[in-house]
């Protein structure tokens, strides 16, 4: 946590064991905290500064699943040149999740507008689970169909570097995986 971007920030301690089935994402956001991100590769660290204040549905579900180390060992199961990189699925298969769902959350400000967004990946209207993705440039038809909810502010060359894999033009290629993803608060 030598980062500049992590600066005053805390770690929030995490469960000992990693879980990855719950019937609903139980509240840990704290009033008046802020929260980031340290999503851990091969490559290197994502700093990830999460909009709490205005996605706060999703910002819990996500630090929920993190504090119970359910993104760690998670492969990027989808990474397409020019678009994105996705994740979060335990299964790797991109049907994966956590157990339940939860309703889209929009914000009129947070926009698919520049590379290192970060939103929720689903199958269709209030079909958030746990798979996310990063965007790897501006892809605006994806407002008001996915939640922003988040923004790498650094790392983003650790985003280049991930190994491209389209599900539906299977090579053998191994995935990059989520070594680590730790949440602090200030």
């Amino acid at each position: 946590m030598a980062s500049k971007q992590l600066e005053g920030y805390t770690a929030r301690p995490c469960s000992e064991t990693r879980q990855t089935e719950f019937s609903r994402a139980e509240t840990v956001l704290r009033p008046g905290k802020d929260y980031r991100a340290t999503l851990s590769t091969r490559h290197g660290d994502l700093v990830i500064e999460l909009y709490q204040d205005q996605a706060p549905h999703t910002v819990n579900n996500f630090v929920f699943l993190a504090l119970h180390r359910f993104y760690d060992g998670v492969a990027f199961h989808r990474v397409l040149a020019d678009f994105m990189a996705q994740t979060g699925d335990p299964t790797g298969t991109g049907r994966g999740g956590p157990g339940y769902r939860f309703e889209d959350e929009f914000h009129p400000a947070l926009r698919h507008d520049k590379k290192g967004v970060l939103s929720m990946a689903n199958a269709g209207p209030n079909t958030n689970g746990s798979q996310f993705f990063i965007t790897f440039q501006p892809t605006p038809w994806l407002d008001g169909k996915h939640a922003v909810f988040g923004q790498v502010i650094e790392g983003l060359e650790v985003l280049d570097a991930l190994t491209h894999i389209d599900p539906q033009r299977p090579s053998g290629v191994k995935p990059d995986v989520i070594s680590r993803l730790a949440i602090v608060e200030k």
